[in-house]
């Protein structure tokens, strides 16, 4: 069986409300957007002209804030392009946006490439991933349960 749904129902099959403020150096930028219908992260813009050198770092304004549901953080993550044709990516990536955050949503960027690269205002420079996680209590214990892997790490399972 096939089920048929309207545009909007695609659009919307997981929609949380999250509040967001302008800033006012934000001027007419536009606000974070999916760029397809089954886009999983929104893209957020510069709002200023930046010029990042090699091996550089920069804290990069979005122009906004937002204020998330407890339960949920916002992930920034690199924009694949700029990553793989200029070596600009995130630094911390993903960053994470806590829900007790209201500031100014800051990106950090660096340039991993071998030429100095120009942001523009209003270039879109990461994309921001808004998700559910869970809080976790510890249950010490004397020993974990085995598991074929055990306690291989890097690399153990081969490439």
């Amino acid at each position: 069986m096939v089920t048929i749904m309207s545009i909007e129902q695609q659009q919307r099959p997981y929609l949380v409300q999250v509040a967001i403020k302008r800033l006012p150096h934000i001027g007419d930028l536009p606000l974070p957007s999916y760029a397809t219908i089954h886009s999983a992260g929104m893209d957020l813009c510069s709002c200023i002209d930046i010029e990042i050198h090699p091996s550089e770092r920069v804290l990069v304004p979005t122009g906004i804030a937002i204020a998330l549901p407890d339960g949920y953080e916002a992930q920034i993550r690199p924009r694949s392009g700029l990553a793989l044709k200029h070596g600009v990516t995130v630094t911390n990536a993903p960053g994470t946006v806590d829900a007790d955050y209201r500031g100014e949503i800051f990106i950090s960027l660096i340039n991993l490439g071998t030429e100095k690269f120009s942001i523009i205002r209003g270039m879109r420079i990461a994309q921001m991933i808004v998700a559910p996680y869970n809080k976790i209590s510890w249950n010490l214990v004397d020993e974990l349960t085995d598991t074929v892997r055990g306690d291989g790490g890097f690399g153990s399972t081969g490439i």
